[in-house]
């Protein structure tokens, strides 16, 4: 039970006739100093029943309270302050996470229910840049969080391999390019190429036209254009999958746009029977006033599709595959419109499953304060940004500690999680600027501060052989201690927060409290002492290791027991 809900239960116990059990756990308060106790009840509230000072009730309320599962009860003004019992509290969260290790916080909320979550999904015949990092972390860092508490989560890299973009590209590989320099570097060639496209396009306008001409004849299956389109598309799954390796993400799925194209007519054909499309100017479109949104536009003028018309068809798809409990799009802050529409338009065809349907919205990254834009060429490699990374990390590793073993394994999880922790510590839909030398550093709010307390917590455990035993009383009540024990008791509200708002910072931000934490009782405190308290310690050690590892593992990171 946590320390609230004691307080709460000794108070009501007390005041039943005058407030409910409810109304007393949302007045306490938790102290801002730790001299003041670690629960306070303020009894402003029952100045009026009572018709008393609130310096009145509070001290009648302390006479009349059983203290014995606190260490004191003291009032103060009109306060009454809770001092918990902190050798039962200490003995009883180290005994539990002992038994329960990296299943402690866990939750069965989902049922084991499917969550589809659609996060990644780079363009075909472009690079992956920073600018796809936060939809790829976020999105396998809340599949992550969501397996905690109970869900399955499905990982759905939806693919940009469709769309007007390979008409274009298509016409700038017949005109500038040659099979040879595709070959020879795919990506960077079929980028360079896309990018001239846009620039000849700025002096000839009439090459857009041609762009989309040559996707009609892809949607066509013109032989040629699918040869073409077949090729980029294989050539830049392999650059992909090496990207996912280093960040040590995996997919259940690679179903992209291009899946999907046979399977729009059945919702043209479905928004017909329902009487939902409309003509207008020529194209085709639903109406979605009754929203508050400017209508989807399911047909252009020329019969091309668009997006919504594919999304819809991949909704469609995916509650029909896997009867999904929640379906998540893991998609930039300046996609919201699209999804409002999205889901309008499949309220209106009588999908009340799109309810369950969620967009996770996100900010940008930039680069000295810029965004990141492939068309115009500014673009940072998400490849050479990881190996900048990891040589950082190996750099740093070196110095520190030159006998390490296996140096450059290390380097990789230490420089790679660097890059992902910056990302996922910083709030979902907050816009933050990415400069390296900020990223890989072992000291400050970091990725690999947070894995060096990992360390050197394990190397603590190492010299003393330490393994900890469920069965022994391990009891702290030390003023140390008891600030990391209170962050060991909040763990699993924490993980409910996280996966309720779908925020991984929430995590990030915890262990680098709980690190800090860990550095300062290890500052101020004789770990080691051959004293009554060793083992209680220890066990203490331990279970933050527990925690630094499994906080660590939600984000995507790996935890190296020596650095």
């Amino acid at each position: 039970m946590k320390n609230k809900e004691v307080v709460a239960k000794t108070v009501f116990d007390v005041v039943k006739d005058d407030l409910t059990l409810e109304q007393v756990e949302q007045l306490l308060e938790y102290p801002k100093s730790a001299e003041h106790g670690d629960v306070a009840f303020p009894a402003f509230s029952l100045a009026k029943i009572y018709r008393k000072a609130p310096q009145q009730i509070v001290s009648d309320l302390a006479e009349k309270i059983d203290d014995a599962s606190f260490e004191k009860i003291a009032p103060v003004g009109p306060y009454l302050n809770f001092f918990m019992d902190k050798k039962k509290v200490s003995h009883d969260i180290l005994t539990t996470v002992i038994e329960q290790g990296a299943h402690y916080g866990d939750f069965n909320l989902g049922n084991n229910d499917n969550v589809p979550i659609d996060m990644s999904s780079p363009n075909i015949a472009k690079p992956i840049s920073m600018g796809h990092l936060r939809s790829t972390v976020i999105g396998n860092s809340i599949a992550l969080i969501l397996q905690k508490v109970g869900y399955h989560p499905i990982k759905i890299n939806h693919l940009g391999d469709w769309g007007t973009q390979f008409g274009k590209l298509i016409i700038a590989y017949k005109r500038w390019g040659t099979e040879e320099e595709v070959r020879n570097d795919p990506i960077g060639e079929l980028l360079r190429l896309y990018v001239k496209f846009h620039e000849e396009a700025e002096e000839d306008p009439s090459l857009e036209e041609e762009g989309r001409a040559a996707f009609r004849q892809l949607e066509n299956d013109d032989q040629e254009a699918v040869s073409l389109w077949q090729w980029f598309r294989s050539e830049s799954l392999k650059e992909f999958d090496k990207i996912y390796d280093m960040l040590g993400i995996t997919f259940d799925s690679y179903k992209g746009e291009a899946f999907y194209e046979d399977k729009m007519d059945e919702i043209v054909k479905l928004l017909e029977e329902k009487h939902l499309l409309k003509e207008d100017q020529g194209a085709e479109i639903v109406d979605l006033s009754a929203y508050g949104l400017n209508p989807a536009l399911i047909k252009k003028r020329d019969g091309g599709t668009l997006y919504i018309t594919r999304d819809m068809a991949a909704a469609l798809y995916r509650k029909r595959t896997y009867n999904f409990a929640k379906s998540l799009y893991v998609v930039g802050n300046e996609q919201s419109y699209h999804f409002k529409q999205l889901k309008a338009t499949l309220k209106e065809m009588g999908y009340n499953w799109a309810d369950d349907m969620q967009h996770i919205p996100f900010g940008l990254i930039t680069k000295d304060g810029k965004k990141l834009s492939t068309r115009k060429g500014q673009i940072v490699l998400l490849e050479d940004v990881l190996n900048d990374a990891i040589r950082s990390a190996q750099e740093q590793i070196t110095e520190k500690n030159p006998s390490l073993e296996n140096k450059e394994e290390v380097a990789k999880q230490v420089g790679v999680g660097a890059v992902i922790f910056h990302d996922l510590k910083t709030d979902r839909l907050n816009t933050f600027d990415f400069t390296l030398d900020e990223v890989v550093r072992f000291e400050g709010e970091t990725g690999p501060y947070v894995q060096y307390t990992y360390a050197r917590a394990m190397s603590i455990l190492r010299k003393v052989n330490f393994v900890p035993d469920k069965t022994k009383n391990y009891a702290l009540d030390d003023i140390e201690s008891w600030e990391i024990v209170k962050f060991i008791q909040d763990y699993p509200e924490m993980i409910l927060e996280a996966a309720n708002k779908y925020e991984p910072s929430v995590v990030a931000k915890h262990a680098i409290k709980l690190a800090q934490a860990f550095n300062k009782y290890y500052g101020n405190t004789r770990v080691l002492a051959d004293d009554g308290q060793q083992e209680a310690r220890l066990a203490l050690v331990y279970v933050v290791t527990v925690l630094l590892k499994e906080d660590l593992h939600l984000l995507g990171l790996q935890a190296p027991d020596r650095m």
